[in-house]
This record gives structure tokens, sequence and C-alpha cells, in this order.
């Protein structure tokens, strides 16, 4: 079937279609569905306010409160399609079927639009949520209207051809329509999994992530091949199409495509995970998240690093909790000559004792390191099992509790001092 042929089959249609309407029972149905339309929409604008006080009393329970809403909304259309009806029930009863034919397929197109409005809040994103709306709006009125075959068969007949492929614009518009659908079902089905998988306990931080991204990435590579094989295109065609691509990916996106490979390799190879403290550069903080690009890393002034994982393989990291918590840290002191260096170590480690995120059960030790200039150098050495919780706090911390057990047993800490000797001459 050609295209002409198409196109003269849809005009005979229309001019029939025409001819119908200017019957009288036809303006008589016409003129219902006006007036039955316009009725429901006065009645909806007084009704939809006292609906929406009650709907505000829903308290816990967004998934019924979010439908109540679409409803609410859609007042104008649930009272039109109520009245029609109503109406069609009073016209097959008092007269013949075929004087309710309008008010029948009005009825049908007022139904489908509510169910595809409603349905279509499940899809978050407002543009594409009125797309598909209207485009599964747009088939079931053509199903109604029994025009799906003569459309489909038009559609079919604009075609070009791409070497051995025949393409078509009602497969293209079936592949489009199939590969979102088909996409979004994989996309909510692998959030849906890595959600549970990510409450598991058996499994280690970095093979969770793992999973979950295998998981996803395989589940919308399947889908989009799934969705092509539907619709009729042959795979094997794409082989070089493909192939293309991805030189094009290797050269353009080199960075993209490195850190992917690299975010593959950090999670095998579990040298940081989510909760891991961290310095990378001038960057001190713990893992929040692993994504396939970037590691997000938040620092103790609660800024967000999303750092690429390229440089978590490149780089030099230290990795504060790799196998451990635990983390020791130095703090270097002087005391004056006059001080006895016996008694400087055993109150050093006391006040070290005293501060709450010092390790108890490893006891801190003080070393006399060197005989200084003007000073007895010394090193005091504790550990911690918090590195989150942050470093130059709890230094903070140890070098206050010095201080005081310093002033209280009167050990001093020198400072340096200057002489400043001024010469005159005088004359002869």
């Amino acid at each position: 079937m050609d295209i002409d042929s198409i196109a003269s089959d849809v005009s005979t249609f229309v001019e029939q279609q025409i001819v119908e309407l200017s019957q009288p029972w036809s303006l008589y149905q016409i003129a219902m569905i006006v007036g039955l339309f316009l009725l429901a929409r006065l009645l909806a604008s007084r009704v939809e306010g006292r609906l929406e006080e009650r709907a505000r009393r829903i308290k816990g329970h967004q998934g019924l409160l979010r439908v109540v809403v679409a409803l609410m909304r859609r007042t104008k259309w649930i009272l039109f399609a109520g009245f029609l009806f109503i109406a069609l029930t009073i016209l097959r009863a008092v007269t013949w079927p075929s004087r309710s034919y309008l008010i029948s397929i009005a009825l049908s197109l007022a139904l489908a639009w509510i169910s595809v409005s409603v349905l279509s809040r499940v899809i978050r994103n407002r543009l594409v949520a009125r797309a598909i709306g209207m485009l599964a709006w747009v088939y079931a009125a053509l199903v109604i209207l029994g025009m799906d075959a003569e459309v489909a068969a038009f559609l079919d007949g604009l075609s070009i051809e791409l070497g051995a492929v025949h393409l078509t614009v009602l497969m293209v518009i079936k592949a489009i329509l199939l590969l979102s659908a088909t996409i979004w079902l994989a996309i909510v089905t692998g959030n849906y999994f890595d959600e549970r998988l990510q409450q598991s306990q058996e499994l280690t931080p970095s093979i969770r992530v793992l999973i979950g991204k295998i998981v996803k990435i395989g589940l919308v590579i399947f889908a989009g091949a799934a969705a092509l094989s539907i619709v009729g295109v042959d795979l094997t065609a794409l082989t070089v199409l493909s192939g293309a691509i991805g030189v094009g990916l290797g050269f353009g996106l080199q960075k993209v495509v490195s850190n992917f490979i690299s975010g593959v390799i950090i999670l095998l190879d579990k040298s940081i995970k989510p909760g891991d403290t961290i310095t990378l550069g001038e960057t001190f903080g713990w893992i929040r998240e692993l994504r396939a690009r970037f590691v997000s890393v938040v620092t103790r002034d609660g800024r967000e690093y999303l750092i690429p994982n390229e440089d978590f393989i490149t780089q030099q990291v230290i990795n504060w909790s790799f196998s451990d918590d635990h983390v020791r840290l130095d703090i270097h002191f002087g005391v004056s000559y006059d001080s006895d260096p016996h008694l400087v170590s055993k109150i050093a480690i006391e006040a070290a004792m005293g501060v709450a995120r010092v390790e108890a059960e490893r006891r801190p030790v003080c070393w006399l390191t060197a005989f200084g200039d003007s000073s007895l150098d010394f090193v005091l050495r504790f550990w911690i099992h918090d590195p989150q919780q942050g470093l130059t706090n709890v230094r903070g911390k140890v070098l206050l509790a010095l201080w005081d057990t310093f002033k209280e047993h009167g050990v001093k800490i020198p400072y340096p001092h200057r002489e400043v000797i001024m010469r005159t001459e005088t004359g002869a």
C-alpha cells in the first residue's frame, strides 16, 4: 500500500465523519456534550475547594495524598465523565443506540484522559510525564475512533533505506516509546535492587556499591537491546555503528571512561569505601558515596568535594581507616632545662589520658628526643579510634591538657629571648 492510497483512505474517512456530524442527532449530541462539559466545569470550581480542605487532613500517607491530589485536580473531567455516563444511560433507554454514538465516544475519551493523566503522575519529571500522557491519550483516542490501523499504515509507509535497514516513521516511534518505557523500568528496578542491596549486612560496602552499579548498567543494556529487538531492528546491523561510537568515545571521552574504569578498580580492590576517612592532597574528610565518575568526600567544615575516581588511582591517598580505625598522633613540645624529664614524661602521659577521645587501652607514651638549644625536646604519642571526628580538635585538647598540667607542676615552656646591645661612639 503506497502513501497516495493511504492518504486517499484517510481523506475518505474524514469526509464520512463530516457527513455523519452534520446529521440532526449528531448536532444534538454535540450540544449535549458541550453543555455537560460547561456544567462540570462550573461545579468543579465550587467542589475543589472543599475537597482540598479534606485532603489536607491526610497525614503520614504520602502515596495516598498524591493519588488524592491527582484526582482532585481532575474534578472537572471526573464530573464530565459522570454526566456523560448518565446521559448515555438515559439515551440508550429511550432511543436507538446510534443516536448516542458521539456521547459514547466522548465518554471513552474522557475516561482515557483521566486514567492516563493520573497514571502519568508516577513519573516525577513533569515535562516527561505530560509528554508520555499526551502520547498515550492520542493512541487511546485513535483506538477509540477506529483510526489506529489507518494511521499506523500511513506512518509505516513513510520510510527510508539506510543500507540494509528499512527504517519507517512507525518503527522510529515504536522504538522511542519502547526504549523510554523499558529503560525507565530498568532504572526503577535497578534503584529498588540497589536500595535492598545496601541494607545487606553480609556484604562489604564496596561490594554492595559494585554489585549495584553492575546490575543497573546490565539492566539498562538489556532493556535497550530487548526494545530494539521487539521493534524489529537487527542488532547485528549496528555493529559498525557501535564500533565507530566506541572509537569516538575512546578519543573524545577519555577522562570520563578513565574515571569510570578507575571507579570499578576502586570497588574491586577495596582501597576505599563509604565511611573511610581519607586525605588526598589538601582535602581531609570522610567518604560519603562512591559514584561511577567521582567520589563524594565530606570535610569537617561541611564542604562536599566531588573528586574524580582517577585521582584515587594516580595520586597518593592516605586512608586513615583502611584496615584499622586506630590512628596514632604525635605532639612535639619542649620544656626548660630546669625541669625534671622523668616528671615531664609522667605528667604528659596523664594529661593525654585525661582527654576523652584518647584510647586508654593503648597507653600514650612520651619520649625525650633531643637536648635542644634552649629546651628539652619531647614527643607525646597517643591513639584515637575515630579519625572521622577530626584530628585538629583532639590535638588541641591534648595541648590544653599539657598546658594545665605544666602550670600545675611548675614546668616552664621556654621561648626565645633576644638581646639588643646598643653602642655609642664618643668623640675624640
